[in-house]
């Protein structure tokens, strides 16, 4: 009998923040060795809790969770996303616009699964957060990276993203806040990616998780609030704002005109009831987690850890020669620039290489779609001095690393 072969579809498909790199390093903490993970936005593993009002509303309600629920989502859950959404602006959605599973990965793949059909092509940013490439493989489509430009703030460039679309492209996708680099977009970069998914017919699919992440004031708006007038499917989620990466809950809204996004809301109706329900316990918490804004502010602030592990962050990198940087505006990411005297070929080896020597574990520029061994990724979750003392490591070891 032949090896079972895995599927043409799965050739592409890679996860550098849980890939070769993140197996060493736990095979090296099996040996005993300490490892600083850098590699996965995971507030719970650095301390964090979740609010108390979220656990109140899970310990109180947890019989409420063991039947299937309804395949969209719990109508309380979805009632209190309705009016979140509304209060950011995007118009005319009910309940039946929202679907509620397990984590946003498991929407975007729904998604892609339900928009994309072989050969086609989802447009999406590099740096990207590799879900979206993923789901694009996954789907048996392809995905076209449109350039953002790091010397005008990371922002994503509208005319390379035009000149990228094809017969075949089907959507556009805009990751604002930004993962990796940390950027907000002004409504006015908004306006205009949506002005061309109107021009070109495309959907406007906006994965927002970070939307409640953001320091500084930092102007944002949401794509559907921007664009009533075509389809677009934003995606969030608890993950990060609420400190629950571990329950998986994320949701999908759909909005614009109901002649135009009527068939893609019945192809989301069928798939979730494909798969009977999104985790019901996580479900219990949406409420208490929507009315409950201030627990996420409070980490945003000065004094409060986000915020002072960014400062931490930045204190650390403006003592290094060989690393330039955009101060983030949201989430717990910054995505720095090596110094082009800093020779590096491969930057998956420079990860392992940085791994053994310092034990801090990150993930390259290239997990995130870039196409040069010049950037990556920094989580900015440890506490502050820990921050400040691994960004100086990395910078001690960029300056005698060659390849």
């Amino acid at each position: 009998m032949r090896p079972i072969e895995s599927s043409d579809k799965l050739k592409l498909v890679h996860s550098d923040i849980r890939g070769p790199v993140y197996q060493k390093a736990l095979d090296m903490e099996r040996r005993g060795i300490e490892i600083l993970k850098l590699n996965t936005g995971n507030p719970g593993a650095f301390g964090f809790t979740m609010p108390e009002s979220v656990k109140t509303a899970l310990l109180e309600n947890a019989d409420k969770a063991v039947a299937y629920c309804d395949p969209k989502g719990m109508p309380e859950a979805r009632e209190a996303l309705r009016a979140y959404h509304a209060a950011q602006g995007v118009q005319d959605i009910t309940i039946d616009d929202i679907f509620i599973g397990n984590g946003v990965s498991e929407m975007a793949q729904m998604l892609c699964s339900c928009v994309l059909s072989a050969g086609d092509e989802l447009l999406m940013p590099a740096p990207s957060y590799s879900l979206w490439s993923n789901a694009a493989y996954l789907a048996g489509a392809k995905p076209v990276f449109y350039r953002c430009d790091e010397a005008a703030g990371w922002y994503p460039d509208v005319a390379d993203m035009a000149a990228k679309v094809t017969a075949r492209t089907k959507a556009i996708v805009l990751i604002n806040p930004n993962n990796p680099t940390g950027q907000v977009y002004a409504p006015a970069l908004t306006e205009q990616v949506a002005k061309l998914c109107r021009e070109k017919e495309l959907l406007l699919i906006a994965d927002e998780i970070y939307d409640r992440l953001i320091m500084d004031d930092a102007p944002f708006k949401s794509a559907a609030a921007i664009a009533p007038d075509i389809p677009v499917v934003t995606l969030n989620g608890l993950s990060k704002s609420h400190v629950v990466c571990g329950f998986r809950c994320g949701w999908a809204v759909v909005s614009g005109p109901a002649a135009l996004t009527a068939e893609l809301k019945e192809c989301m109706t069928k798939l979730s009831a494909l798969r009977l329900c999104g985790n019901a316990l996580t479900q219990l918490v949406i409420p208490a987690a929507m009315a409950d804004p201030d627990s996420t502010r409070a980490m945003l602030t000065p004094g409060g850890r986000i915020y002072e592990q960014r400062a931490a962050a930045v204190k650390a990198l403006d003592q290094l020669s060989c690393v330039s940087y955009l101060k983030p505006q949201a989430a717990f990411y910054l995505f720095p620039k090596i110094a082009d005297r800093v020779v590096i070929h491969d930057d998956r080896q420079f990860a392992v290489d940085l791994l053994e020597a310092k034990h801090i574990l990150l993930v390259p520029g290239s997990g995130f779609d870039w196409p040069r061994p010049d950037h990556f990724r920094l989580v900015l979750l440890p506490e502050p001095e820990v921050t400040y003392k691994a960004i100086l490591e990395i910078g001690d070891f960029l300056e005698g690393y060659r390849q």
